[in-house]
């Protein structure tokens, strides 16, 4: 059975380019494109879409103002599509908390040799939306904190997501104190996206929340985010820890790539390291978090219930590698308990 899809963007260029890449495709049908919110609307309650590709600068009613619209009257699977810069950034993070499944970075149509990229990740994506689960959000819902002093160096947790991720982490992080080990975390994220949601969760939550760089002493209080076209690495160092960045090929699909944070922390912290693996597409991280499963660290998947796409978990709790699957409030306190037991076996 094929996906409908309604495309909303006030570039008719952008429109002819997504139905030429939307029509080839034999899992997806375009029911119909909108120049504006007004036309769109209007297109939602006569073909009732399965995902909606929505532009967020758009005239007369901006894209971001329909979403929220749409996702009071009618949750639809919507995947954004964002220009590559920082305002642009900032407003697909807005999107996200939204209710937006995912989104896709504007391409530069003039660039040819990007085109078979582009279309690949449209339909990927597009597809990954079709079978997510939409749920609306609630505006400052107030969430209590874990209790935990911890100024340590040697417990270090790794955190790793990818589709409805940004609202997983950001769920996660703001039940943690500011005295709490350090955290490093890998989402699936293109460039210059990634620096926005640091300096995002940073203003939300109790701890200081960056985007990583290289070479950088891992502290206590302090999370890590992978830049959008760097893997992340752990490192050890002396008696710390340090972060490492690389730019290779792709790891298990992605750049950057959960499986090679997971598989440092395996390599670097051992049995001093916690893994927590969230929402996502793929399969990304599992093999990582069984490698940190073997060599004795705790581990946690969001369960099936709470996940947009519960796919990188799924494949995760198939291999064996995760010791509790729970919804994020719990995954929050669970992960909190197990640092404070392994602290006190490690006597801080």
């Amino acid at each position: 059975m094929s996906i409908s899809v309604l495309v909303v963007d006030d570039s008719a260029l952008i429109r002819s380019l997504m139905t030429q890449i939307i029509s080839s495709h034999p899992q997806l049908r375009l029911v119909g494109t909108a120049p504006d919110a007004y036309v769109a609307k209007e297109m939602v309650k006569k073909f009732n879409p399965d995902v909606i590709t929505l532009d967020i600068e758009m005239p007369k009613v901006d894209g971001l103002t329909f979403l929220d619209r749409l996702m009071k009257a009618k949750p639809t699977p919507v995947v954004m599509i964002s220009t590559l810069t920082e305002k642009g950034a900032d407003a697909t993070m807005l999107a996200l908390e939204l209710g937006a499944i995912d989104f896709i970075p504007k391409p530069k149509i003039d660039v040819q040799a990007k085109f078979m990229a582009f279309q690949e990740t449209v339909t990927s994506k597009i597809i990954a939306a079709a079978s997510a689960k939409v749920t609306k959000r609630t505006a400052n819902e107030a969430v209590s904190q874990t209790q935990l002093s911890y100024t340590g160096t040697e417990l270090i947790v790794g955190v790793g997501a990818s589709t409805g991720g940004t609202e997983a982490i950001k769920d996660l992080l703001i039940r943690l104190p500011a005295s709490y080990p350090a955290i490093v975390m890998t989402q699936h994220m293109p460039p210059g996206f990634t620096s926005s949601f640091a300096k995002r969760l940073n203003g939300m939550c109790a701890l200081t929340v960056k985007e990583a760089q290289h070479n950088e002493r891992l502290l206590p209080g302090h999370a890590y985010l992978a830049p959008g076209d760097q893997h992340l690495s752990v490192i050890k160092y002396g008696a710390d820890y340090r972060t490492q960045l690389s730019d290779g090929e792709r790891v298990s699909g992605h750049k950057p790539s959960v499986d090679v944070l997971f598989h440092s922390l395996a390599k670097a912290v051992g049995q001093n390291a916690f893994g927590v693996i969230l929402t996502g597409m793929g399969r990304d991280g599992a093999e990582g978090m069984q490698a940190m499963h073997e060599q004795g660290a705790k581990t946690f998947a969001q369960d099936e219930q709470s996940c947009v796409v519960y796919g990188m978990p799924k494949e995760a709790v198939k291999r064996g590698g995760v010791d509790q699957s729970l919804p994020i409030p719990d995954i929050a306190n669970a992960l909190t308990d197990a640092i404070r037991a392994k602290a006190k076996g490690n006597r801080y």
